[in-house]
């Protein structure tokens, strides 16, 4: 990229615009939506456990290192893996890295889209109170009827892609950080009221032995997979999310302290959903391993039946729609901002091209709901398999990459400049756990996936 153009390259107004667009981010469905699905499904404490250990060795380590190479090179994540791989005087094919994140977001936001739509849906159906003193066969019914059908999915899935390329076509200041200072905030304070209301419910403490105490004998290979997946798709590592968005991060912002605040503040996002969510759906005698539909399929329930229900039923999706939104503007940046910088497109067009392409793309999954149900590839329908293979797969290669370049192939004095951390022991001990925890972690998964463990 030449200068000019890197001159061009936008910026965050301040260290808080990042923080608050990068938990915006991290902070999405994957803590709301899929979190508690996921930790239902592998037994609860134990996979918490695991899923924060994950976290905290690999997590951490590596979005610190996406962080860095974005903003070492102040490009979209292609060019920025070709720049630094010219720097380090490395193989130019790195910047199929940057390829693999884009091409990641696209898959995701394709699912994501669809899913949000379920929620933006569900905040019409709480107004006009379809969960009105509902039984749990009742709601299942009117998720069961609601994603039988192409044609609501399609509507509510096209409403949500346009919100989210309005948003993105406004651009880093205008758009992108406009709406996290309010979408963030509010998400928050939202989700803490639903939290207060979970304490009202006479299953708190059983939702919160479900939730913190570790049972290892339920937690498979499997399950320690999906919790280094979820790692990865919750902090929005190894989908050129970050990349792009440490290219727009000003010079004196400490990146290791900005990253630490991002994924902590996730992480209790995460838990506090958790602590929601678990009461309701023992409360409800429902099981918590129910699946993508959990949330959809329990808490209308006591929305349904609990004093002032109508209001938090409305203020819960709402809230869902807000993490949605926030994390579904990182996943389409990477592609626009080259568009933008590669292609000589408008921002408008280059909003035009890949909000369409990934609109498209999630008619795949809308299908696997309803008329393709029984289409299986390698014993997925489309959405499960396009979630197996971004999380499991493509995240955790995008990381394991990004902590091999960062770790063996830039150049200390470059990794040790742009972090700038506080003191020697800190920078060590992050060129140890980027350099061999977390590569070695994720070629383990690997092995089980492909069955040598």
């Amino acid at each position: 990229m030449t200068d000019t153009k890197k001159s061009q390259h936008s910026q965050w107004s301040s260290r808080f615009a990042f923080i608050l667009a990068a938990t915006g981010s991290a902070v999405g469905l994957g803590n709301i939506w899929k979190f508690p699905y996921i930790t239902g499904e592998n037994g609860g404490g134990a996979f918490v456990i695991v899923y924060l250990l994950c976290v905290l060795l690999i997590g951490i380590p590596i979005m610190m290192a996406e962080t860095m190479l974005g903003r070492r090179s102040r490009q979209n994540p292609i060019e920025t893996m070709k720049t630094l791989a010219k720097e380090a005087d490395a193989d130019s094919n790195w910047h199929y890295l940057g390829w693999l994140g884009v091409i990641a977001g696209f898959l995701i936001l394709s699912y994501y889209s669809v899913i949000a739509g379920w929620a933006s849906a569900y905040v019409l159906k709480a107004f006009t109170g379809s969960f009105f003193s509902a039984d749990a066969a009742e709601i299942k019914s009117l998720f069961d009827s609601f994603v039988a059908s192409p044609v609501q999915l399609i509507f509510w899935h096209s409403l949500f892609m346009l919100a989210t390329m309005l948003i993105v076509v406004r651009g880093v200041n205008s758009g992108i950080e406009r709406a996290v200072r309010f979408l963030m905030p509010s998400l928050f304070v939202l989700l803490m009221l639903l939290v207060a209301y979970a304490m009202t419910t006479g299953s708190y403490d059983q939702g919160i032995k479900f939730l913190f105490t570790p049972d290892f004998s339920k937690l498979t290979a499997n399950g320690v997979l999906t919790a280094m997946g979820h790692a990865f798709f919750t902090l929005s590592i190894g989908m050129g999310a970050i990349m792009v968005y440490g290219s727009y991060l000003p010079k004196d912002v400490s990146i290791s302290k900005t990253v630490f605040l991002i994924a902590g503040t996730d992480t209790v996002v995460a838990l506090l959903a958790g602590i929601a969510i678990f009461p309701i759906v023992f409360a409800s005698g429902l099981e918590p391993a129910a699946g993508p539909g959990l949330i959809f399929q329990t808490l209308p329930i006591a929305f349904g039946n609990m004093t002032g229900g109508w209001l938090f039923g409305i203020l819960f999706f709402v809230m869902l729609v807000f993490a949605a939104l926030s994390s579904s503007i990182s996943l389409i940046e990477p592609a626009v901002a080259w568009l933008v910088e590669n292609k000589n497109m408008s921002r408008e067009q280059a909003c035009i091209w890949s909000g369409s392409i990934t609109w498209l793309l999630g008619f795949g999954t809308i299908f696997s709901f309803n008329i393709w149900s029984e289409l299986k590839i390698f014993d997925r329908t489309i959405f499960h398999l396009l979630d197996y293979l971004t999380a499991n797969l493509m995240l955790p290669i995008g990381g394991f990459c990004i902590a091999v370049f960062a770790g063996w192939i830039m150049k200390h004095q470059h990794t040790e400049q742009e972090l700038d951390m506080p003191d020697a022991i800190s920078y060590q001990a992050w060129k140890l756990l980027i350099s061999y925890v977390a590569p070695a972690a994720v070629f383990l998964v690997f092995l089980h996936v492909i069955g040598v463990l």
